[in-house]
């Protein structure tokens, strides 16, 4: 049976579980949480005239604050909860499109993101159309066909990251998901094979695709500093080390497996977006701040001159091979001006699947994204959660959909 076939029937019977559900409950308030955080963006009003579901999924990925399924290396929630919000949809079709996105994406592989793909947008296409589709109360067979008819805008590329188009391209399949669900209701026509054979000129297996198992195999991970997933460890384990006095730094020397580092393109970074794809800035700044949050990924931030000077005191060291961003494990070792060393070594950070946050961190985290944070999410739901992002970010074309 074609992939898109087989995703599309196990979607469109998906019976999710408790524990399934109480993962789209945390996802819908995350995916919230962080895009609320970034109601003063400067990249907001460059949204303006982009779709609803657009707009509301780049704005939840500018600050890199959102959910990762680390199997696939997708951003799941802010993909497919603004695609199923745009249309009415609900839990069980953020679920299902979740759970398509999170087998999409590791039938591609780690070669597909290591090819220098960015899955989200790849995965997240075909994905975002199964969930809109079924939010629209589409069959199994249209559903299927919605997904092929993402297929010619499922892409996406990882020089964006550090830029706009990161977030933007995020945005974009978002939408073409829900226009694809929207031409599949209005009776457009393809071939659910088409899934299968971009799967193959992707680099993908169609025969890995598992649908057995929970609705999101493996779980998610929650960040809890703004930035690439590839820095939460490097942080936390600069974290464990205690308060630092940055001024006594003389060097830092950090190891991992090459593949845990592959996203962090920007090594001496000039402005904030950059610098949430920096390691050597993610180390600079877990010394000087302690705990990085939105204030430690500004551009004034990337370029304070002691932060400049840590980011070049930083030695990298790599061991070769792995598969995916939390392979293996981190080992710091801060060496300062009077010969201590300190060091540790760290195999999971705060918010990974086998770690998982804890309501005081998630309580931190909500707070720090603002005042009213908080209080909103808790009268959140699925069925008021696009009235909330309305008026939060009026002026998308579109309106409500009738679907």
């Amino acid at each position: 049976m074609a992939a898109a076939r087989t995703l599309a029937d196990w979607a469109h019977d998906l019976d999710p579980s408790e524990d399934d559900r109480a993962l789209a409950r945390r996802s819908l308030r995350d995916t919230l949480a962080v895009t609320l955080a970034a109601r003063d963006h400067p990249l907001v009003p460059l949204t303006h005239g982009l779709p609803e579901e657009a707009r509301w999924a780049a704005i939840g990925h500018v600050l890199d604050f959102d959910d990762l399924h680390l199997p696939s290396t997708t951003h799941i929630s802010v993909v497919c909860v603004p695609a199923v919000l745009a249309v009415g949809g609900g839990e069980r079709d953020y679920l299902a499109a979740a759970g398509v996105m999170a087998r999409l994406g590791t039938a591609l592989g780690w070669r597909h993101y290591t090819d220098g793909w960015h899955a989200t947008c790849t995965a997240g296409a075909p994905a975002a159309a199964a969930g809109a589709a079924l939010a629209l109360g589409l069959p199994a067979d249209r559903v299927a066909t919605a997904m092929a008819l993402a297929v010619p805008a499922a892409g996406g590329v990882q020089r964006a990251f550090g830029t706009d188009a990161k977030s933007l391209q995020v945005g974009f399949a978002a939408h073409a998901g829900v226009r694809a669900a929207r031409l599949a209701a209005a009776g457009a026509d393809a071939d659910p094979t088409a899934l299968d054979q971009w799967l193959a000129i992707m680099g993908g297996e169609p025969a890995a695709l598992d649908t057995g198992g929970d609705a999101v195999p493996d779980g998610l991970a929650t960040k809890i500093h703004p930035c690439c997933y590839a820095m939460q460890r490097p942080i936390e384990a600069v974290r464990s080390l205690g308060p630092i006095d940055h001024s006594a730094v003389e060097r830092i020397e950090v190891e991992a497996p090459e593949a845990t580092l592959h996203p962090l393109i920007h090594h001496r970074p000039d402005t904030g977006l950059q610098a949430k794809f920096s390691l050597e800035y993610a180390l600079a700044a877990a010394v000087m701040d302690g705990h990085p949050g939105f204030a430690g990924f500004t551009d004034r931030a990337a370029q304070r001159p002691e932060a400049r000077r840590l980011v070049a005191a930083v030695d990298v060291r790599t061991t070769p091979g792995g598969h995916g961003l939390l392979d293996g494990s981190t080992t710091v070792r801060v060496r300062t001006r009077d010969g201590a060393v300190l060091d540790t070594t760290l195999d999971l950070p705060a918010g990974a699947p086998r770690r998982p946050a804890t309501d005081t961190e998630l309580a931190a985290k909500f707070a720090d994204c603002g005042a009213d944070v908080p209080e909103l999410l808790d009268r959140s739901a699925w069925s008021n959660a696009p009235d909330l992002l309305r008026s939060r970010f009026p002026g998308a074309p579109g309106g409500r959909a009738t679907g």
